[in-house]
């Protein structure tokens, strides 16, 4: 399996595309695809036809997949977008760390 550079729940933000500039939430991730859902970005219209859930039916915003090379992830400390560095902490474990303020990762 590939190792990313975001994971489920980092804060994020679009640095290409239609979405250029928003930040967001990682709701999931599909590993398959190389592509992420980012709460609030990359929103589209689907039609949906009616169900059990929705007896409605209609048009429903939601947000579609968006591939993780257009997201760098929020530097907790700057807010602002990071690279993701790999390094050992104390206790010999792989952490993830901002490359711009050198903060350990959650």
């Amino acid at each position: 399996m590939a190792k990313f550079h975001i994971k489920k729940g980092d804060n994020v933000q679009v640095i290409a595309g239609n979405s250029k500039g928003q930040t967001g939430r990682v709701i999931r991730m599909i590993p398959k695809q190389n592509r992420a859902v980012v709460e609030g970005v990359n929103m589209v219209s689907k039609h949906q036809k009616p169900s059990a859930s929705n007896p409605q039916g209609g048009i429903v915003q939601m947000e579609a997949p968006i591939h993780i090379s257009n997201l760098l992830l929020v530097d907790p400390k700057e807010n602002k977008p990071t690279r993701i560095g790999r390094k050992h902490d104390e206790n010999g474990k792989l952490v993830r760390y901002a490359k711009k303020s050198g903060e350990v990762i959650k």
